[in-house]
């Protein structure tokens, strides 16, 4: 049989721990579709390894997200030297003349 070896998926499970995931708190809630009653409030869970555990509250999807993903919140830097160049007088290979 060819198997992978035990450290291998040791270090694949250890590396979903502290996984975050948003389930909505209402009768015969499960992870569904985030779509489906983005109004209604959210429990935020946390894989610890062996179970979902819950960690936080979120009164709605778009507050849910704002957890669940926080560098999205977070405006782009621009990368250095990237500042937008403003165009040189002349005439340029694809100005029209």
């Amino acid at each position: 049989m060819d198997e992978e070896p035990l450290s291998a998926w040791a270090e694949r499970r250890h590396a979903r721990i502290g996984r975050l995931r948003a389930v909505p708190m209402f009768p015969g809630a499960g992870p569904r579709g985030s779509h489906l009653n983005p109004g209604a409030p959210r429990v935020i869970e946390r894989w610890n390894g062996h179970a979902w555990e819950p960690c936080a509250f979120a009164a709605n999807l778009a507050e849910a997200k704002r957890i669940l993903y926080p560098e999205a919140d977070a405006p782009p830097t621009p990368a250095p030297g990237s500042e937008k160049q403003p165009l040189a007088p002349g005439r340029g290979r694809h100005r029209k003349p």
